[in-house]
């Protein structure tokens, strides 16, 4: 996916989220967000939005001394669907007039103002999955948009340690894990390797290897960005575990993002 993709895909998502909520007892507890409710979840949401629109606004290329924005938060949380629509018709609006290439600073990988994008896109469908199932529904992720999520996830993940602390212990002596979509359509788009060294991981450069990894996990891309996100139990019938199952438990108990 592009940049542009990215942003048709998160008007798109929030749309979605937006539709989701507009008619849900705002007070409904989301298990897979313990302790928040729908309303909790929506107004993160927006929140996300609304900071990241403005770091793309000052185009910024230092880290953020602070988090403050302008929230304009509705008077009554009744309000809050319509107020998240705003933030995402906001955001959309400054992804048409900045351009996405241009170099910023991100906590990630790409140091583009692209990154934002991307990240707002997943943090947002991820979210409306919690939503969805908070109110007993079944989401539905398109499998071009997962296996861009997982991507995304596993290129990130290394560089999460500031807010995600965990991860500085996905160490190990050389060891690797592949996360494999079965729903792949053979273009070779459906394989991640993550290497484990003593310093730390990463997701390998050349996932074309094809020597079996110390531990395997294969399920649908959809089921497997859901796992990395901590919605799905690695445990679940909907994956096919192969090899070390204590690594595999290393990696989810250290990997929460």
């Amino acid at each position: 996916m592009n940049p542009a993709q990215h942003g048709t895909a998160v008007a798109a998502e929030t749309a979605d989220f937006v539709a989701t909520v507009s008619a849900a007892d705002l007070s409904t507890q989301v298990p897979t967000c313990p302790g928040w409710t729908l309303g909790d979840l929506t107004q993160h949401v927006g929140s996300v939005h609304r900071w990241f629109t403005e770091l793309l606004r000052r185009r910024v290329q230092q880290p953020p001394t602070s988090r403050e924005v302008d929230l304009r938060l509705p008077e009554q949380p009744e309000g809050l669907p319509a107020w998240l629509a705003t933030s995402a018709g906001e955001a959309s609006e400054v992804f048409a007039s900045t351009d996405l290439d241009a170099p910023m600073w991100a906590w990630g990988v790409d140091q583009h103002a692209r990154f934002w994008v991307r990240r707002m896109l997943f943090e947002t469908l991820v979210h409306r999955v919690d939503a969805q199932l908070a109110l007993g529904l079944s989401p539905h992720i398109d499998r071009v948009l997962a296996v861009d999520g997982i991507d995304e996830f596993l290129t990130n993940l290394p560089f999460a340690s500031p807010f995600a602390p965990l991860t500085t212990q996905l160490r190990a002596e050389n060891r690797t894990i592949r996360f494999t979509s079965t729903d792949s359509d053979g273009d070779g788009d459906g394989d991640w390797l993550v290497g484990l060294r003593p310093d730390g991981f990463a997701l390998a450069a050349d996932q074309a290897e094809t020597h079996a990894a110390d531990a395997t996990v294969r399920g649908t891309a959809a089921d497997l960005l859901l796992l990395l996100y901590g919605r799905l139990d690695h445990r679940s019938v909907a994956f096919q575990l192969l090899g070390d199952r204590d690594l595999l438990g290393h990696w989810f108990a250290h990997s929460a993002f």
